[in-house]
């Protein structure tokens, strides 16, 4: 079993809700300068923590088991390859959509 936790990301967390057992989240930071982060990936009762604490900041929720399991694979701390861009643009464009961010504005809001 894989389970990570890094440090705090405030851009997406990206998850697998089946069953407890079978939970997995990743967690995605994007600074705007270079390609998305993977900051936290977990299973099982780590993922179910990685969930609360994103909830409890107000981090978005997304469900996705397909890209959750691509993105897995991916050590923590490392960029998301070219290959899963189009992907994770998807969650970012949710994020952006339901924390009224402009994707042109240069920098993130506090």
């Amino acid at each position: 079993m894989r389970t990570h936790c890094a440090n705090d990301s405030r851009t997406g967390l990206i998850v697998d809700n089946t069953q407890i057992k079978s939970l997995k989240a990743v967690a995605l930071q994007w600074d705007r300068r270079n390609a998305p982060r993977v900051t936290a990936i977990g299973k099982g009762y780590t993922a179910a923590e990685i969930m609360r604490v994103a909830e409890e900041e107000g981090i978005p929720l997304q469900s996705n088991p397909v890209l959750v399991e691509a993105l897995a694979q991916i050590p923590l701390g490392n960029e998301i390859p070219q290959s899963l861009y189009v992907a994770v643009a998807e969650v970012l464009t949710f994020v952006f959509m339901l924390e009224g961010i402009d994707p042109y504005q240069t920098t993130l809001p506090d």
